[in-house]
C-alpha cells in the first residue's frame, strides 16, 4: 500500500501519455510528438568536449560537494552579471542543483507544513501543485487570464484569507502562456512578497528563449530578502538530460534548504559541473543561433494552428506556442484527442495546466522544419 502522501497525486500527465503514443507507436501509426518541452537541438561542441576531456581523469569519480564545485557556482554568479545585471556571491548565495525540477521539492519540504498554503498560478507547471500537496500544505490557486495579460491580479489575490499563505510560485516568461516578464512586473511581486511576508519562488528556465532581454526578478531592489529564484541550463543551452539547474537566494536561505537537500542527493558529477561552467561562458552568439532556429519553427507552428483555426499572440516567449482553441471544441483534451487519433500528430491540451487552460492548447517548439511541415500536412488531410 502506498503513502497516504500519494493520494492526491496523480501520474504526471506527460509520463502516462508517453506510454498512449508509444502502443499507437507499436501499432504503427508513427506519432509526431509536438507536445513536450524537450529541446532537439544539442549543446555547443566545446561543452561536450569539456565533459568528455574531465571525465577522462582519474581523480573525478568521487563524491562532490553538496554546495557544489566552486568553478560552476562563480560560473553562475558571473552569468547572473553579465545577462541579468545582478550580483550574487558565489561562496554563499548560489546553490547548483540537478535541474530545478528538483529545487521545487526541495523548497517544499524545507518549508512546509500541514497547515501552510501556497499560492500556486493557474495555469501553471503542474509540479508546483504536486510538491505542495507531496507535503501536505494546501494549494491556493490564483487565476491568470488572458484579459489580464496572463499577470497575477493582485487585487483579487488581496481579498484572499492570505493569514497561512508561506509560499507564492511565480514563473516568468511564464510556462504555458508564454507571457514575457517585465520590469514592472517583477516590482508588483516583489512588493506583494514583502507586503504579506510570503515567500516568493520565481521559476526562471525560459528567459534566453525567443526573448532580447533576459530578465531575473533578484534584479529588484530588496528581492534577496524575499524571493528565491530557480534557473536551469535545460532550455537556454539545450542540456535538459544533464539536469543542471540552479537556486539563488540569500546565504540564509542556501543553508535551510541544504539542509534538506544534502539528506537526498551526494553531490552532482564533477565533469558536468565543469561543462556546465563552459556552457555558462559561452556569448550572445549561441543565443542568436539557438533563437535563428526557434524564430523558423515557429513561423511553421503559426502555419499549423491557423489551420486548426486557433487564435494565438505573436508576442510569446519561450520554446511553446499557446493559443486558444476555435469554438466547436468544448476544450482542449478534445482538440488534442482528435489531432492524435486522427492525424497521429500529438499536442497538448492546456487543460492539464489548470482550469484556466481548458479553452487552450500549447505547442512545443522542439522539433525539425520537416516534423512540423509533416505534422501540417496530416491535420490538412483530415
Amino acid at each position: 500500500m502506498t503513502a497516504k502522501r500519494l493520494e492526491n497525486i496523480k501520474e504526471y500527465y506527460f509520463s502516462q501519455k508517453l506510454r498512449e503514443i508509444e502502443q499507437l507507436n507499436k501499432e504503427g501509426k508513427n506519432i509526431i510528438n509536438l507536445g513536450i518541452g524537450s529541446p532537439d537541438l544539442p549543446p555547443h561542441p566545446d561543452v561536450v568536449k569539456v565533459l568528455y576531456e574531465e571525465a577522462q581523469k582519474a581523480n573525478v569519480h568521487g563524491y562532490q560537494s553538496y554546495k557544489g564545485s566552486p568553478i560552476l557556482r562563480k560560473a553562475i554568479a558571473d552569468w547572473y552579471l553579465k545577462w541579468y545585471n545582478v550580483i550574487i556571491d558565489f561562496n554563499t548565495e548560489v546553490l547548483p542543483l540537478m535541474g530545478s525540477k528538483e529545487g521545487i521539492m526541495h523548497i517544499c519540504m524545507t518549508y512546509l507544513n500541514e497547515d501552510d498554503e501556497v499560492l500556486v498560478p493557474n495555469p501553471g507547471y503542474p509540479t508546483y501543485a504536486s510538491n505542495v500537496s507531496l507535503t501536505g500544505a494546501k494549494m491556493v490557486a490564483y487565476n491568470l487570464t488572458e484579459t489580464n495579460n496572463w499577470y497575477p491580479d493582485f487585487e483579487a489575490i488581496e481579498k484572499l484569507d492570505l493569514s497561512k499563505v508561506k509560499l507564492m510560485f511565480v514563473n516568468y516568461p511564464q510556462m504555458p502562456t508564454g507571457q514575457a516578464a517585465s520590469e514592472d512586473l517583477f516590482q508588483q511581486i516583489v512588493k506583494f512578497g514583502q507586503k504579506h511576508n510570503i515567500l516568493i519562488i520565481h521559476d526562471n528556465p525560459y528567459s534566453f528563449i525567443l526573448n532580447d532581454k533576459p530578465l531575473s526578478i533578484m534584479s529588484v531592489n530588496g528581492a534577496k530578502e524575499v524571493v528565491i529564484e530557480l534557473n536551469s541550463l535545460s532550455k537556454s543551452h539545450n542540456m535538459a538530460g544533464w539536469r543542471i539547474g540552479m537556486l539563488i537566494a540569500k546565504e540564509e536561505r542556501i543553508n535551510e534548504i541544504l539542509k534538506f537537500k544534502s539528506n537526498m542527493d551526494s553531490g552532482m558529477f564533477l565533469p558536468l559541473q565543469l561543462a556546465a561552467a563552459k556552457a555558462l561562458s559561452l556569448g550572445a552568439d549561441w543565443h542568436e543561433e539557438v533563437n535563428k532556429v526557434y524564430k523558423a519553427r515557429r513561423e511553421k507552428v503559426y502555419e499549423l494552428l491557423d489551420i486548426l483555426q486557433c487564435t494565438y499572440s505573436k508576442e510569446q516567449t519561450g520554446m511553446f506556442m499557446w493559443a486558444k482553441i476555435p469554438a466547436k471544441y468544448k476544450n482542449g483534451y478534445e482538440l488534442a484527442d482528435d489531432i492524435l487519433y486522427n492525424a497521429h500528430v500529438f499536442i497538448t491540451p492546456g487543460s492539464i495546466f489548470g482550469s484556466e487552460g481548458d479553452n487552450y492548447i500549447r505547442i512545443s517548439l522542439c522539433g525539425s522544419i520537416e516534423k512540423f511541415a509533416e505534422a501540417i500536412n496530416r491535420i490538412n488531410n483530415l
